[in-house]
């Protein structure tokens, strides 16, 4: 009699166990922040690549890759030029470091 009820408890215990375990929220994996960053980052590119056309490709086909820093000053550069916001100067060096 007295294994019965052991038993019957730890049944029991086990079965809330699996019920809290089942009722927790479900865990990120290490993959998904990357898919997200990854596709944040195609984002910024296409933004920037029709920014760059909107403002840029009027006078100028895209250049070679240059260095990240050279690229920052002719866009600061023309920024002045071209009267274009903060935003746009972003995402076409994005686009154009990338």
């Amino acid at each position: 009699m007295k294994f019965k009820c052991l038993a019957t408890i730890w049944l029991l215990a086990v079965i809330s166990a699996i019920g809290i375990a089942s009722a927790q929220p479900r865990t990120r994996t290490a993959t998904e922040p990357a898919v997200r960053r990854a596709a944040e980052a195609d984002a910024m590119r296409l933004e920037g690549e029709k920014r760059f056309r909107a403002n840029c490709g009027r006078c100028h086909a895209a250049p070679q890759k240059f260095p990240p820093r050279m690229m920052a000053t002719i866009v600061r550069h023309m920024r002045v030029r071209a009267t274009i916001t903060d935003e746009d100067m972003r995402l076409v060096l994005y686009y154009m470091t990338q």
